[in-house]
């Protein structure tokens, strides 16, 4: 099938040079363009495909600790009946586990240190339901979390903070206090402890110890379970879940999922994200206005082409489609260069970054400063085709200046001193 012949002369110029020969596939200015663009969009794939995996492994560290969605009462008082309200979660097709919990701030001392920490009460058994350490840890250290034992399962940098290991002992002063005829004193209990926990999620590893839930009840004197943890067949639907079950719960109970047990650090890496984005996306912008002085400078070497064609009977309208043409072919061979280039980069960082650390003699991410010793990378479509599609918006943008100013070109003028 025949092109128009606007589409075939964007082209020719395109792959011409500046006399006019056909310089190999792209002449020197063009090449120039699209490099950049291409450098541009695949700097932006790159950046966020990162941005995504850090994301994505801190993620699923701090959800190796937490559950997907908890359910707890509104005054904080223990729930009523923990299994009735599981039951009723579970109606829900979405929840694939529920364990019960009772949480609260206590300080943990060890002789002369002491730490501040969330104990966390739960059923050994119950918990590898909701989490994938109390999975991991069942027949571990977990097993050892029995009613009465008196033992504790603690972060690894809690442990480190307090000098502790498996058989030291510590104690547990509990929130509030017990009226004597002496006066108010606080609440101490000694466990012994059965193990330490890593999870890779430095909050949780430093502020987070775990007992048996008997002997949470005990010790903070309530009736049962203070809440209950859920897990989801697809975390990503958690928000959406929550509010639903807010709803067949009442009032008098409140839904939180994981994003908003962790909201600060969710929306500070959103933020950062778009702002990275905007900033990578000028960058991309700088590159495909490159297009206007391309094309600027095309149309001042062709105005005797362009008066010919006029002269020949093309109107205004096409000799503007014709450096449309070759901007947006510039634009389009760019764009998709950088998102192929781009995502060949993005889903090879875990071999790319070792060996150029090799080369150079560093390490980027430093194990003893960082939690994650690798560069981690998760490219999504999502980020992607937004790109990609802004890329070429810019690129056809770039053109339109550049080729109303060819179409305004006079013929007789143009050809007076040819």
């Amino acid at each position: 099938m025949q092109l128009p012949y606007e589409w075939q002369i964007g082209w020719r110029y395109t792959r011409a040079g500046r006399t006019g020969r056909r310089n190999g596939f792209i002449s020197f200015i063009s090449g120039v363009a699209m490099l950049g663009i291409a450098l541009g969009v695949a700097a932006l794939i790159i950046v966020l495909s990162v941005m995504n995996g850090f994301q994505k492994e801190v993620t699923d560290r701090m959800l190796s600790v937490i559950a997907h969605v908890e359910i707890f009462d509104r005054q904080g008082n223990a729930l009523a009946d923990w299994q009735a309200t599981a039951a009723t979660a579970r109606r829900n097709p979405a929840v694939v586990g529920a364990a019960p919990f009772i949480a609260a701030q206590s300080l943990l001392v060890r002789g002369e240190d002491m730490r501040g920490a969330v104990v966390r009460g739960i059923a050994p058994d119950a918990e590898a339901q909701v989490t994938p350490l109390g999975a991991q840890l069942q027949h571990g250290v977990l097993g050892q979390l029995q009613a009465g034992a008196w033992r504790i399962v603690l972060g690894v940098e809690l442990a480190r903070a307090l000098r502790v290991k498996a058989g030291d002992t510590l104690t547990i002063v509990a929130p509030g206090g017990q009226l004597t005829p002496a006066g108010t004193v606080p609440r101490l209990k000694t466990f012994t402890v059965a193990g330490t926990f890593d999870s890779g999620h430095y909050e949780y590893d430093s502020g987070l110890a775990l007992i048996h839930i008997d002997d949470a009840a005990k010790l903070y004197r309530v009736d049962g379970a203070t809440g209950v943890q859920l897990k989801l067949s697809e975390l990503q639907r958690a928000r959406s879940v929550a509010i639903a079950l807010s709803d067949s719960l009442g009032p008098g109970l409140v839904v939180r999922d994981w994003t908003r047990a962790n909201r600060n650090w969710f929306d500070a890496v959103q933020i950062e994200k778009r702002m990275m984005a905007i900033i990578l996306t000028l960058i991309v912008a700088v590159a495909a206005f490159n297009l206007v002085s391309t094309l600027v400078m095309t149309v001042t070497d062709k105005r005797a082409d362009i008066a010919i064609l006029r002269t020949l009977g093309a109107s205004p309208r096409s000799v503007m489609a014709i450096f449309v043409v070759q901007g947006g072919a510039s634009g389009v061979i760019g764009t998709l260069a950088g998102v192929a280039g781009g995502l060949l980069v993005a889903c090879h960082v875990d071999t790319l970054v070792p060996a150029i650390e090799r080369l150079l003699g560093v390490a980027f991410l430093p194990g003893s400063i960082y939690l994650i010793s690798h560069m981690p990378s998760d490219p999504q479509m999502g980020d992607v085709l937004p790109i990609a599609i802004v890329s070429l918006l810019l690129a056809f943008a770039a053109t339109l200046y550049p080729s109303w100013r060819a179409s305004r070109v006079n013929p007789a003028q143009a050809l007076r001193y040819e």
